[in-house]
């Protein structure tokens, strides 16, 4: 038992600090796409222990393109939102992002009871959506789907997660 506290305490520790990169190298023949992650809506925010986000890079068939990314856990909260604040550098060159592509973002959170992370739900962006400036993403309901064929919406309220994309 106390190995599983010792072993969350760690992956706690971690979690906080988030597994975010720099940003890579930019050259003449390699550009990079920066995110801002404002605030995710929700209509109970203080349900949510822990939470932070994922951030991935898929291809249409749901692989990995390049390393997921972990925001460091949110200490800031209105009623409505989670404010995360914080800029993400994916690490895949726009010049090798097909069509097809797509960043998934996936909300987790801390369940006590279970001792265990949780994904709440999740949103994606794909490669016809990037151009700079501000975005709202829709929601939906867990399992992550990747390949984004069964999509269903977490809520029929106005809960979005709001971006800010900024290209070289």
């Amino acid at each position: 038992m106390a190995d599983n506290s010792v072993q969350y305490t760690m992956k706690n520790m971690i979690q906080a600090r988030g597994t975010l990169l720099p940003l890579p190298e930019v050259t003449a023949d390699r550009s990079f796409l920066s995110l801002y992650i404002d605030r995710i809506g929700f209509k109970d925010t203080s349900s949510y222990l822990e939470p932070y986000l994922t951030i991935s890079v898929k291809d249409e068939n749901g692989k990995d393109l390049s390393s997921p990314q972990d925001t460091p856990i949110s200490g800031h909260r209105s009623d409505a939102c989670i404010h995360f604040g914080v800029q993400v550098h994916i690490q895949r060159p726009l010049e090798s992002l097909l069509a097809g592509h797509a960043i998934v973002f996936e909300f987790k959170h801390y369940k006590p009871k279970k001792r265990a992370v949780s994904t709440k739900c999740w949103a994606f962006l794909e490669h016809d959506e990037l151009k700079e400036g501000e975005v709202a993403l829709e929601l939906y309901k867990k399992p992550c789907d990747p390949k984004r064929k069964k999509l269903k919406l977490m809520s029929v309220k106005p809960l979005f997660l709001h971006l800010k994309l900024i290209l070289p």
